[in-house]
């Protein structure tokens, strides 16, 4: 019986070690894709697709890709040798070496991690011949992102290293991925990524690489990122950039028939390509802790400011679709608008009669606030009325987010019953919430949201989903944005307005700026700017906005620019839209007197210089922050490099 059972467990034992023996020599040569990363006699190496291109909707090509190199580590697999050596190629010191291999170790020991990314050519020419004596470390070649031109950071945005949440979020980022971050790159990065691909590398017994595993037939090929063209005219877009060079505000220009977002300039802004390499960190950082001028704030898309003035368009609106007001019905103007006792300011001469055109052409507070009074007491109840107004104003797309393609934004605020429930818990007058008549109070729009609105305005009453994207490679565009989106107001109460926001430039506050052979439609405004000052509630200096399309019949553009702390409107605003406008239809300027007076006039003296204690007057026009000789000429130079690009 001894023996039996002695003889049974040699056996036993024998086929343990001819299982195991078969399991390795035969069993892992045929094993899965997933099996295969847990073999140690295998490396594993990602196969980085390149990204797609981004054109502009010219067909200029705006985002392309460069080579990169990154160091990689598999902790596991590394070894004893020289650090300090090591450390020495590699441009940083052993500190900087422990603890990101202690992070990789953190992530996988098996798996490799990114230990120093984007090596340039030299280093990496220098390195790759002594790679071998640095085991469990190899080179992995990627593509970084390489932006043509220095324009356009807001839009396109750029792409950084993975965190623990994206690698989370999405299983197909491993550590020392590169996804988008901001922008078309973030909006577009499923399609702009590709798919990676994976290649099996088969090492000796001294862990030495030998050549592909089974000859590279298990190996995956990478997919490159599609191509995409967006609405952007990057001409356009770097011309309202050098316009709004030394001011801070948002610009947006949309085609009217089709919801293209032909330029949206975000100022101050920077060189999307100060992004890109083994600086981006400390680039970011640099940007990201600028808390005066925060060019990483897209103000464009997040800036929530009142509308001021180009509200009116909107109360004008409202008023004929409630049939509260008429076009030729007039209100007189005592130089302001008395309610209760408080006055309402206006720059109307005493005892002018307006009408609706006059009223939108000379910007009469009087007159609008009688409109929006008329709208919210329409059936007795003010509670009631805010609600119809405020039902209208957001079938224009205010007050919501716009379901668009756009990477960050606002949702504005168009105030309803329920939101002055909060600060009126019974009931309220329509004399209380009498700033919405101007586009003050509680009302905030982001200056896309007010390009949109002017656009619907153009059209007639219907508008499409604003968006960046016009066309991917090998696919198509959301319907969404090729759907109209029509708002609440009937299509013949629409001339009236227009004709009014006609006569702003032919005749109003605006009539400085007309350019020859366009018919422009606009309307200025200007914001009243409060902040606090040590608790105190104190007047900066007003912010300038300005909203126009162009021509008058079958336009093409429709603008919203603000700038902040830039006196009224036709100051700045009005000269900046006047010119986007012209460039766009014209593809060349007349109104180069304005074009000088840009670059001459800055407003980085209101942003630096201290709150001075005295209210805005607005019939200062003395008032000027001429740049120093060097930079005017530095921006003179910049213009005309950007008019020969042309010829």
């Amino acid at each position: 019986m001894r023996k039996f059972l002695l003889f049974l467990s040699v056996i036993s034992v024998g086929f343990i070690f001819i299982g195991r023996l078969f399991y390795l020599q035969v069993y892992t040569y045929t094993a899965s894709k997933h099996d295969l990363f847990l073999d140690n006699a295998i490396r594993k190496v990602y196969d980085y697709p390149k990204r797609g291109f981004v054109y502009d909707r010219n067909g200029e090509l705006l985002v392309a890709n460069q080579p990169s190199y990154d160091v990689m580590v598999i902790p596991r697999e590394v070894d004893s040798f020289n650090i300090e050596e090591f450390c020495k190629l590699l441009k940083i010191d052993t500190v900087q070496y422990n603890k990101t291999l202690k992070q990789a170790t953190n992530y996988s020991p098996r798996l490799p991690s990114v230990f120093v990314s984007h090596l340039s050519k030299e280093d990496y020419a220098v390195l790759q011949e002594k790679m071998r004596k640095y085991e469990g470390f190899y080179i992995q070649k990627r593509s970084l992102r390489h932006y043509q031109r220095s324009i356009g950071a807001n839009v396109l945005g750029d792409i950084g290293e993975v965190n623990s949440r994206d690698i989370k979020s999405d299983s197909y980022y491993t550590m020392g991925d590169l996804k988008g971050k901001q922008g078309v790159e973030a909006s577009y990065e499923n399609i702009l990524r590709g798919v990676k691909g994976l290649k099996f590398i088969q090492k000796d017994r001294f862990n030495r690489d030998i050549g592909p595993y089974k000859e590279g037939k298990l190996d995956i090929l990478p997919e490159q990122g599609k191509d995409i063209t967006i609405t952007i005219d990057a001409k356009l877009q770097e011309y309202g950039e050098l316009l709004m060079q030394n001011k801070r505000g948002g610009v947006i220009a949309i085609e009217p028939s089709s919801g293209e977002i032909l330029a949206m300039v975000a100022a101050p802004s920077y060189d999307p390509n100060i992004l890109v390499g083994r600086n981006r960190s400390k680039n970011f950082s640099k940007l990201f802790n600028d808390s005066k001028a925060n060019p990483l704030f897209n103000r464009s898309l997040q800036g929530l400011y009142e509308p001021g003035s180009p509200f009116k368009l909107m109360n004008a609106l409202i008023g004929l679709q409630e049939g509260v007001i008429t076009p030729h019905e007039t209100v007189t103007c005592y130089a302001g608008y008395r309610y209760g006792n408080r006055f309402m300011k206006c720059h109307c001469y005493i005892g002018r009669r307006n009408n609706m055109i006059s009223g939108i052409q000379e910007s009469c507070n009087a007159y609008f606030a009688t409109v929006y009074r008329k709208i919210l007491d329409k059936n007795g109840s003010a509670s009631d009325g805010i609600d119809v107004w405020s039902k209208h104003a957001k079938s224009f797309g205010l007050g919501n987010y716009l379901n668009n393609d756009l990477f960050v934004g606002q949702k504005g605020r168009i105030p309803d019953r329920d939101y002055y429930k909060k600060v009126y818990p019974k009931t309220f007058y329509s004399t209380y919430t009498i700033s919405n008549a101007i586009g003050q109070g509680e009302i905030a729009t982001t200056p896309i949201q007010l390009a949109n609105m002017i656009a619907a305005i153009a059209n007639r009453g219907y508008y499409y989903t604003p968006h960046i994207i016009k066309s991917i490679d090998g696919d198509t565009i959301p319907k969404k944005f090729t759907t109209r989106n029509y708002t609440s107001i009937d299509k013949q109460h629409f001339e009236p307005v227009i004709e009014g926001m006609h006569q702003v430039y032919k005749n109003g506050t605006a009539k400085w700026l007309q350019v020859k052979d366009i018919d422009i439609c606009g309307k200025t405004g200007t914001v009243e700017n409060f902040t606090r000052i040590d608790g105190e509630r104190k007047q900066l200096t007003d912010h300038s906005i300005f909203v126009a399309f162009a021509p008058k019949e079958n336009p093409k553009i429709a603008i919203a620019v603000f700038i902040e702390n830039g006196y009224w409107g036709s100051r700045f605003a009005g000269k900046v839209a006047s010119l986007m406008i012209e460039k766009h239809i014209k593809d060349e300027i007349t109104r180069t007197d304005l074009e000088d007076w840009l670059l001459r006039y800055g407003l980085e003296n209101e942003y630096e210089k201290p709150y001075s204690g005295k209210p805005f007057n607005i019939n200062d026009k003395t008032i000027v922050h001429p740049v120093d000789d060097l930079e005017y000429e530095r921006l003179k130079k910049r213009l005309q490099q950007f008019k020969n690009q042309k010829s």
